[in-house]
């Protein structure tokens, strides 16, 4: 390597906690407006299919039910490419990198054909689930066609763990703020028959999403191969070429991050039924809150991923004090982002919940529950955002399975334990339950950060990070 590229590694992996603050930021702040641009695609299909009316609306929200989750897991497997990529490119094993992407596509192919295969037979899956035939009909219509996304969009994931282990997010960002505006276009005319296009309604939506989907992968490939500094890698020549252990490495590391996920969604997803044992105020309550904390959690989530590729560098590069100080930087910034957070949804309280609510029946006590959840979601922000950045950390070090018997022994079993206890055992209700999330985000996050810090003082750290 020449002598300009390896100043460029050790300015890439900066020594002082200064220096690693202003460069994990730096890689955060993009990954975050692309999280919360994620969101924006998401929220544009509610509002828009909304306007279809409640039964195409409900259809719409069961098909998301079932397709969502399959999503996240293979997001989850597939941005096991980030922390190898970016071991690879520390160690300056560029070949590494090449052979990750390409095995990564096809893991995604591994991922997709049998989501697929239960996402084309959704109907039938939402019936079993108890659900109206008029319902599974619609719901059943809008996987099929959806399903054609689900490739592309896991194709993504991987060219973007590319791009951002290059510390070079910002293709991805543009590219995802455009789709958000693509993605209203779509939908206005396929769902409404504007621009002399046919009406489809839910078919529409589906068939926006997508072209969404294949535009970004589509869009991103364009760069990765026209990008001066990116294109050397070839990154589609010999694409069928096999490479096993390199293929069985990224879902060893990735099924475990996939699993993760859902385990948290599902600690969120089972909150939701047992505030509705409760009463549908709190419910409605509930769903408030958990969105707020949702669109601030976008922050420590872009930090938990620049974690892992500042880590994954530095660990690659046989920096074990880098990879220390890029933990420390990692957490500090999460803490600084989590207070402001918790500031936010505590002083603004009011002003959030009056962005949800217009004077209606029952508006008056769903704004009162709202606001105490508000401020128990404010209260765990550092819960969440020590746990986010520290699993985060802890993938640099290709570290997932224990993180991940970590997040289900806290999230199920002292979050969702503590949560029935103090709501129906004790008598808290509703906020009993927030005090049960905080519980599990908190155990989780205290685990998570002692391990890291553990596997750093151990001596031949990337085997036991491999564990």
């Amino acid at each position: 390597m020449s002598v300009q590229a390896t100043a460029r590694q050790r300015r890439q992996t900066p020594t002082t906690l200064r220096g690693e603050v202003r460069a994990t930021g730096s890689l955060a702040f993009p990954l975050a407006i692309t999280n919360l641009a994620q969101m924006a695609l998401g929220a544009t299909d509610v509002i828009m299919v909304g306007w279809l009316g409640p039964e195409k609306l409900a259809a719409a929200a069961l098909a998301a039910n079932l397709f969502f989750p399959l999503y996240q897991f293979g997001l989850g497997v597939a941005s096991a490419t980030a922390p190898i990529i970016s071991q690879a490119l520390g160690g300056r094993r560029f070949r590494h990198v090449r052979r990750t992407v390409r095995q990564g596509l096809w893991v995604c192919v591994l991922l997709a054909v049998p989501m697929s295969v239960l996402l084309y037979n959704g109907e039938a899956v939402i019936l079993l689930l108890g659900q109206t035939p008029m319902s599974a009909e619609l719901g059943g219509e809008y996987l099929r066609v959806l399903l054609w996304g689900l490739l592309p969009a896991l194709w993504f994931v991987v060219l973007r763990s590319f791009l951002v282990s290059h510390q070079r997010p910002r293709a991805a960002t543009v590219i995802t703020i455009i789709a958000v505006a693509l993605n209203v276009l779509a939908n206005y005319g396929l769902m409404f028959g504007n621009f002399g296009l046919p009406r489809l309604e839910l078919v529409g939506a589906a068939i926006a999403t997508v072209i969404v989907d294949v535009f970004m992968f589509a869009a991103l490939l364009g760069f990765v191969i026209y990008d001066r500094r990116l294109r050397r890698y070839h990154v589609l020549v010999r694409i069928w070429r096999s490479d096993w252990p390199l293929f069985r490495d990224i879902l060893r590391i990735g099924v475990p991050i996939g699993l993760t996920i859902l385990a948290e969604m599902g600690l969120f997803a089972v909150s939701v039924f047992l505030m509705g044992l409760i009463g549908t105020t709190e419910v409605a309550a509930h769903a408030i809150a958990t969105t707020c904390a949702g669109i601030t959690f976008m922050i420590p989530l872009a930090i938990g991923h620049a974690a892992t590729v500042r880590v994954g560098w530095a660990v690659g590069a046989g920096n074990y004090d880098a990879a220390r100080v890029c933990g420390q930087a990692a957490f500090g910034l999460g803490m600084v982002c989590a207070v402001i957070s918790a500031l936010t949804l505590w002083l603004a309280d009011e002003l959030i919940i009056s962005a949800f609510l217009r004077d209606a029946a029952g508006a008056t006590a769903t704004a009162a529950a709202a606001i105490v959840f508000l401020h128990f979601a404010a209260l765990f922000q550092l819960f969440d955002a020590t746990q986010a950045v520290m699993a985060g950390a802890l993938r640099g070090l290709k570290d997932t399975t224990v993180p991940m018997l970590i997040a289900n022994a806290g999230y199920w079993g002292v979050g969702l334990g503590s949560a029935v206890l103090l709501g129906f055992g004790v008598g808290l209700a509703g906020p009993g339950i927030w005090i049960g999330l905080a519980l599990g985000l908190g155990t989780v996050g205290l685990l998570l950060t002692v391990r890291f810090w553990r596997l750093l003082r151990r001596a031949g750290i990337g085997t036991v990070a491999a564990t």
